[in-house]
């Protein structure tokens, strides 16, 4: 058993100090009031009445949720873990919709251990893996593979997606056949868009009979295919004046570069980042289409522009009309939702959706705080510093969301912390069909403790991911996670 007391709670639903009894891999207990030590837990717990601690509990409407073992009683015994919160921000363990772990085949940039201690390391639970890998995953069997490996390190959970054609063929579907929601929850093919429609829509045919999510890289390919031409003409200049591909550069190397050089790279990168705008946008259409003709569950992966924004919110106004299954969610990374692509030096930040303009990201923190954004996914995207110099494009994220999150929607925009909660937790719990993302009694004990008021210098060198490349390195950012508990163990605690 383990009591985590003198904490502040915060999820979706609450915001108030209190305490949690985690036995075995649940939340067994929790209580509101001020308790500072593990005693006055046990105390409320048995019924007894503590000074300024009154017995309370999360609502839960299911069974085994809130006053699970309510009539039995607790006792301090030798194996018991006590744990003073300090009072800080005992949270739910994030859950990440879009990561890259590179495993298997690209060890280079990433394997299971580094990125898990960097999911720890970022307060994440559970994550969703995407499937471009070498070789590509396509098929349960996989997958499992890749969640069992993940799972005898006895670290954050994972879920290994399967791509929506065979090894990307773009025509291939029929392995999707042999999957199960409840192991395989999402499909996707990440990393690119499915060019056909036709094959497309046989893909979200079966992810509807299945009740899979399919995971959308709304990217016309042809557009993107456009679009590469003008990066790679940037990109040669960029290795030519030695500009880094991630969008932190040292202002000596920037003051070198020539005057009409630099004009040339910018050019040529807006050429390109405005192409990649229409192929977002057109897929995202085309998908939505697609998606209420199958009766699938489509969510839209790392949405970057104002018109995709305004897209779904349509298409979820209209999921009441459609009585076949239709349903729509839709993702924002941090990096999207905090900075912008139009200026150097983070013009130069390589990523795909790329960094948008000032209008598209005032529509992202928009669609987060009416709500109609449905969660933040990292899109953690490591490479080598060799790759990511040549062009390759994503960043480094886990280790850093949390304080990008906190700092521009919590410290700048003055949203709860409890919105942030849901959008890192609940809500993607729900998208995914967990009994995870509450600090509730019955739910697993994946839980994450949090200060949101420490500022720190990210240095991507002290990263545990393999990835170093990160737009951030170098910035002040406002909150830290210092513990991360996953089935109620420690799994990280901050250096």
């Amino acid at each position: 058993m383990t009591i985590i007391y003198n904490a502040r709670i915060v999820d979706e639903n609450t915001d108030k100090k209190g305490a949690v009894i985690i036995e075995g891999k649940k939340i067994k207990r929790v209580f509101y009031g001020t308790f500072k030590s593990a005693e006055s837990v046990l105390k409320a717990a048995n019924g007894g009445k503590t000074k300024n601690a009154a017995q309370t509990e999360i609502a839960g409407k299911t069974k085994n949720a809130a006053g699970a073992g309510r009539n039995s009683s607790l006792s301090k015994s030798s194996g018991m873990t006590e744990i003073d919160a300090k009072g800080l921000v005992l949270a739910p363990a994030f859950i990440d919709m879009h990561a890259h772990f590179r495993y298997p085949g690209q060890t280079q940039k990433e394997d299971l251990d580094s990125a898990l201690k960097a999911a720890a390391a970022g307060g994440f639970g559970t994550l969703v893996l995407m499937p471009n890998t070498n070789p590509v995953v396509s098929s349960k069997d996989e997958a499992l593979k890749v969640d069992q490996e993940a799972a005898e390190r006895k670290m954050s959970r994972v879920f290994q997606s399967v791509s929506l054609t065979k090894r990307f063929d773009g025509s291939t579907t029929v392995h999707l056949e042999g999957l199960d929601k409840k192991t395989t929850p999402v499909i996707s093919e990440d990393g690119r868009e499915v060019a056909s429609s036709a094959v497309m829509l046989d893909a979200m045919k079966i992810a509807a009979k299945k009740k899979i999510v399919v995971s959308c890289h709304c990217e016309d390919p042809a557009l993107a295919a456009l679009a590469k031409t003008y990066r790679t003409r940037a990109l040669e200049l960029m290795a030519k004046y030695k500009i880094p591909a991630w969008g932190a550069i040292d202002k000596k190397v920037l003051a070198a570069v020539p005057a009409s050089a630099l004009g040339q790279i910018v050019q040529n990168i807006k050429e390109a980042n405005s192409l990649l705008e229409l192929a977002e946008d057109a897929a995202t259409e085309r998908n939505i289409l697609l998606a209420q003709k199958a009766g699938c569950h489509i969510h839209l992966c790392h949405v970057s522009t104002v018109q995709s924004v305004m897209a779904a919110r349509r298409a979820k106004a209209e999921e009441k009309n459609y009585k076949n299954g239709f349903k729509i969610t839709f993702e924002i990374t941090p990096h999207h939702l905090a900075l912008e692509g139009t200026a150097v030096p983070k013009i130069f930040a390589f990523v795909n959706p790329p960094l948008r303009t000032a209008n598209d990201r005032a529509a992202l923190l928009a669609a987060l705080k009416d709500g109609t954004a449905d969660c933040i996914a990292t899109d953690h995207a490591p490479h080598t510093m060799e790759d990511k110099a040549a062009g390759a494009p994503g960043f480094t994220g886990l280790e850093t969301a949390y304080a990008v999150c906190n700092s521009v929607l919590c410290k700048k925009e003055k949203i709860p912390s409890q919105k942030l909660m849901a959008l890192m937790s609940a809500r993607p719990a729900r998208i995914l069909g967990l009994k995870k993302g509450l600090v509730a009694a019955g739910y697993d004990a994946d839980l994450v403790l949090l200060d949101p008021d420490k500022k720190w210098r990210v240095d991507s060198s002290r990263f545990y991911s393999k990835g170093k490349a990160t737009p951030l390195d170098g910035k002040t950012l406002a909150g830290r996670v210092v513990a991360t508990f996953v089935a109620g163990r420690k799994i990280f605690g901050e250096r």
